[in-house]
């Protein structure tokens, strides 16, 4: 396909008689796409709704996940111009009480030993990245077709495809199943894995920061920092609320006990009494800061979410049985909301299954897509266990240790995991891993290829049953054996 102003992004490959569909507009399936068409294939993709949607709030962007727009100039600038520059963090008890002053995040960064010019991501305004994506995607002339419900998928012998509700029949040489946790691609691929109530959940909201005037102490304690983005992190006895101040947006995400009224909807809103309602009634076990009360009495009606944290054990299967079906993204495994690595480890998928189909050719599909599932398998179990442990860690701050430490309330942030360079462990590995695989070596006992995972990190099958047992017992998630910093 030609892009409709003539041009191709930069490192564009030759045509590759390769045909995709993909499903879904998600991060991993707009991702999905563009580099698909980048490395020369033909790409349609099927979308559910009569748009792409652009709402929610904030979410946490890995430094490997953003390398992939070095090769997209435009998306590069404007993410750039998106992005929050000399952003500070500042760290409260959930009474309101100051416990880590404000802090550059730069100097944070320093001070837990990191490169404070390179950090390991950014939060971003989920809006502001969709549009950038959408003005990508549109400038390229992606083939997208709104409307399009796929309930069901298949495959015959070298070919897939998808039927939608309507009754439509598409086929391709490969279709990347990017619609989601209830992708009907599970029918084919090994089935549902079943959600767990963790029987937490989170308010959040992201609204116009003229708001706060209404109430003059909010807008003051809420303000950016002289002039600059803050981060503020309020830590409470098993649970914890963050608030972002941009120059025009004011976030609030509060972790809580599950009420009843939450739905996996970014449409479904609730009013602010109901958190009001909730918050006075924890006053036993945590007494919330008074000005945070106001906050949420300041968000706008038809705008606070209250979002279940369901649990999904690792998926073992990606594929179908012909591998001309694959997932990605939370199709093929789902983070915790908090985890702050869905949105990377979702690009990253992407970026790593373009690479592969690039590498393999025509001929060798199915190989691919074996190689791209080997990459990314023990990688995505690692970083989702991380996520409980960081859920933990925020849930559980033991201040009298804070008070001597405040490294003690970060939560990790290795660097196996904003390090990595997906596209580049694909072209340097993919043949290595490609003679692992025609040898039989297991993907856990794989020698042949660097690990993208925590170095020194054996894989080792677990449950969300296990991470429950560390927390009714009072213990720490085990992380495993390896190198987790």
């Amino acid at each position: 396909m030609a892009p409709i102003n003539g041009s191709m992004p930069v490192g564009s490959y030759p045509p590759l008689d390769i045909d995709v569909i993909v499903v879904g507009t998600g991060l991993a399936g707009l991702t999905a796409a563009l580099e698909c068409i980048r490395k020369g294939m033909r790409v349609r993709v099927l979308e559910r709704n009569a748009t792409i949607n652009t709402a929610g709030d904030m979410f946490f962007l890995g430094l490997s996940a953003t390398k992939l727009f070095r090769h997209w100039p435009d998306m590069e600038s404007e993410y750039e111009r998106i992005s929050l520059h000399n952003a500070y963090i500042e760290t409260f008890k959930h009474d309101g009480t100051p416990m880590i002053k404000p802090m550059r995040v730069a100097d944070r960064l320093r001070d837990s030993g990191l490169d404070p010019n390179t950090p390991p991501g950014t939060f971003q305004m989920r809006p502001l990245v969709y549009k950038m994506y959408v003005e990508q995607v549109e400038r390229l002339g992606v083939d997208i077709t709104y409307s399009a419900r796929v309930v069901e998928y298949f495959e015959e012998n070298d070919r897939a495809g998808v039927i939608t509700d309507s009754g439509e029949r598409y086929t391709a040489d490969l279709v990347i199943a990017a619609d989601g946790v209830g992708s009907k691609s599970q029918a084919i691929v090994g089935g549902q894995i079943k959600a767990r109530s963790s029987n937490r959940a989170m308010w959040r909201a992201a609204f116009p920061v003229s708001h706060l005037k209404q109430n003059p102490e909010v807008e003051r304690f809420f303000g950016m920092h002289d002039g600059n983005p803050i981060v503020r992190t309020f830590l409470a006895p098993n649970s914890y609320a963050l608030t972002l101040s941009r120059p025009d947006t004011m976030i609030w995400i509060v972790n809580h006990d599950a009420t009843g009224s939450e739905s996996e909807n970014w449409n479904a809103t609730i009013d602010y009494d109901e958190v009001i309602d909730k918050m006075n009634e924890e006053q036993v076990q945590r007494q919330w800061a008074n000005i945070f009360k106001d906050l949420v009495r300041c968000t706008p009606p038809g705008t606070i979410v209250n979002f279940p944290l369901h649990w999904r054990d690792p998926k073992p299967t990606w594929t179908s049985p012909a591998c001309r079906i694959v997932q990605i993204g939370d199709s093929a495994h789902s983070f915790l909301p908090a985890s702050g690595n869905g949105a990377t480890q979702a690009i990253e998928d992407a970026v790593t299954l373009a690479s592969c189909l690039q590498i393999g050719g025509k001929q060798n599909i199915a190989q691919s897509v074996r190689a791209h599932v080997r990459f990314r398998f023990i990688r995505n179990a690692c970083a989702q266990k991380l996520g409980f442990f960081n859920s933990e860690l925020l849930q559980s701050t033991d201040w009298d240790k804070v008070k001597l430490d405040p490294r003690r309330a970060a939560p990790k942030l290795p660097k196996w995991i904003w390090s990595h360079d997906p596209e580049s462990y694909a072209y340097e590995n993919y043949d290595k891993v490609i003679e692992s695989m025609k040898q039989g070596i297991k993907m856990e006992d794989e020698e042949n290829v660097p690990p993208n995972y925590p170095p020194g990190y054996k894989y080792e099958p677990w449950s969300i049953d296990d991470i429950m047992a560390d927390m009714q017992a009072g213990r720490p998630v085990e992380l495993g054996g390896g190198n987790w910093d």
